[in-house]
């Protein structure tokens, strides 16, 4: 009986050292189960920063450079004719070329370049332009309100003939009367051989033929670079607005560069933009019911949904949206901005957040007088009040479009800018920022500024680049409109002989030294 207490307490200490081993071990395991899980955590959270650092350092933008015109490889613009094919305009004309140009600022001036092409294509002596005056705009100052239409004329007279108005006829045995032209509604993006042909033989039969609508009736990517010139011509030299559109303008523009460089921005959130955009959703439902009411006035059916709308970049930026990029860009609430836009649908509820963000917010009214605006008639609806904003947009520091289309206010302004020597734009991708904005609205903002940088990062900030569709030729008339002094081909040479057309530039020796600093990324361009 002892012999097998002994046992028995001789097993039991055994069980109960088995047991406070076992238990030993599993506090051991534990605790480098916990040691593993804690360094995978250190691990994560140090890959995390360093994806993060890296991503950082990915989308970095030097926001300081952007205040200095981009990288010009060498090009400089030129609308000058190179060949000498290029003659003047024949003494016999085939007639008289009349054209209603409708739409905006932006698709009238592109209608009066494409009006001009037409001329010279049916060698017809142009009647100055037509604007359209419509119940949006309600303007009726003319091209002769708007433009200089001395300065036209004579800018133009190597290239076409152009009259003022159309010219009386003597009828046999009865007073003067006016030559009736025959109407004809151009095919949208009609080719230059529709001019030889068919609106040619109109007007050799009537005298003269008027083309109404005339928005979109020329096509815009034409293998002839002597025409692709004379567009550019018309657009940066001949279309010079009145010389009181030009003194506010200039004024506007030293007011506002008296305190620094400043940035433009075409915000475009007006009633009409928004509900041919479809993009509807973001408003109350009174708003969505006038925006409904307006697009079924004014466009065709068509099923719009927002948020695929917006997935494809359809959708202008919101203000809100607009103030974000430029934080995340790195532009700080002391950056002067200037507005150049319409009534703001939904008004200071919209407006609001890039206020708050940026609060040096300024537009014409804000930095001109009331008898400074009256003078120009640059207040209210008219188009003068555009063209005001057109040419403080074109001096502007930095220019950004919120919505740039072929029929848009910008489309024509971007051109322009890389004519007046490739100054900085900012054109937000709206299809790849889409996603971005949509993920914050769900409340995932992880690595939101870097996202935003990484897609702005990859556009273009107003240098040279490849024209791809669908952008316009309008918005990008590289290189057909600029050449080079040391060409690596022959085509991109500068005219040699003494043009009308040609921009003053930089001094010869000013140039070369720009070309040996950028020699080195010429391949990245072309």
């Amino acid at each position: 009986m002892g012999a097998k207490r002994g046992a028995s307490a001789g097993g039991g200490g055994g069980g109960r050292a088995w047991k406070q081993m076992s238990a030993g071990v599993k506090g051991l395991a534990c605790c480098v189960s916990a040691c593993a899980f804690v360094l995978l955590l250190c691990m994560f959270y140090l890959l995390t920063r360093i994806r993060e650092e890296r991503m950082n350092a990915q989308s970095k933008i030097e926001v300081e450079t952007l205040w200095s015109s981009a990288p010009s490889y060498g090009w400089r613009p030129s609308a000058a004719p190179r060949f000498s094919s290029w003659m003047p305009p024949s003494e016999k004309s085939n007639g008289y070329l009349l054209v209603r140009c409708n739409g905006g600022l932006n698709q009238q001036r592109t209608a009066i370049c494409n009006a001009v092409l037409a001329a010279r294509i049916m060698n017809a002596t142009l009647v100055l332009p037509e604007l359209d005056t419509n119940s949006y705009w309600h303007d009726k100052s003319g091209f002769p309100g708007i433009y200089d239409v001395d300065h036209f004329i004579d800018s133009l007279k190597h290239d076409v003939k152009i009259v003022k108005s159309m010219p009386s006829v003597q009828l046999s045995g009865k007073k003067n009367k006016k030559l009736k032209a025959f109407q004809i509604r151009p095919p949208r993006d009609a080719p230059p051989s529709w001019y030889e042909t068919f609106a040619l033989e109109k007007m050799k039969e009537h005298g003269a033929v008027y083309l109404t609508p005339f928005s979109h009736r020329l096509a815009e990517d034409l293998t002839n670079h002597e025409y692709q010139r004379l567009r550019c011509r018309v657009n940066f030299h001949a279309l010079r607005f009145r010389k009181e559109v030009m003194q506010l303008s200039h004024l506007i523009v030293q007011r506002l560069h008296s305190e620094g460089p400043f940035m433009a921005i075409h915000l475009r959130f007006e009633m009409d933009m928004l509900a041919f955009a479809g993009c509807l959703a973001i408003f109350t439902p009174e708003e969505q019911k006038i925006l409904q009411k307006y697009r079924d006035q004014n466009f065709a059916q068509k099923r719009l949904v927002y948020n695929e709308r917006r997935l494809i970049g359809k959708c202008p930026l919101t203000p809100e949206e607009v103030g974000l990029i430029l934080h995340a860009m790195g532009f700080n609430n002391s950056t002067r901005i200037y507005v150049a836009a319409g009534d703001i649908f939904g008004g200071e509820r919209f407006l609001s957040p890039l206020r708050s963000l940026f609060p040096r917010l300024d537009n014409r009214s804000t930095i001109a007088t009331v008898d400074e605006l009256g003078a120009v008639n640059a207040e209210g609806r008219g188009l003068l009040g555009p063209a005001v904003d057109y040419m403080v947009c074109l001096m502007a520091d930095i220019f950004m479009p919120t919505y740039d289309g072929p029929s848009n206010f910008a489309n024509n302004l971007l051109g322009h800018r890389l004519f007046e020597g490739f100054r900085t734009t900012v054109r937000p991708d709206r299809k790849a920022l889409a996603p971005v904005f949509m993920d914050r609205e769900k409340g995932w903002i992880q690595n939101f500024e870097q996202k935003i940088r990484l897609v702005m990062k990859n556009t273009w900030f107003g240098g040279p680049h490849p024209r791809i569709s669908p952008e316009s030729f309008y918005t990008n008339p590289w290189s057909e409109c600029f050449c080079k002094t040391r060409p690596e081909i022959s085509a991109d040479k500068c005219p040699s002989s003494p043009v009308l057309y040609q921009k003053p530039q930089e001094s010869e020796s000013a140039l070369l030294a720009t070309e040996n600093l950028q020699n080195e990324h010429l391949t990245n361009i072309r």
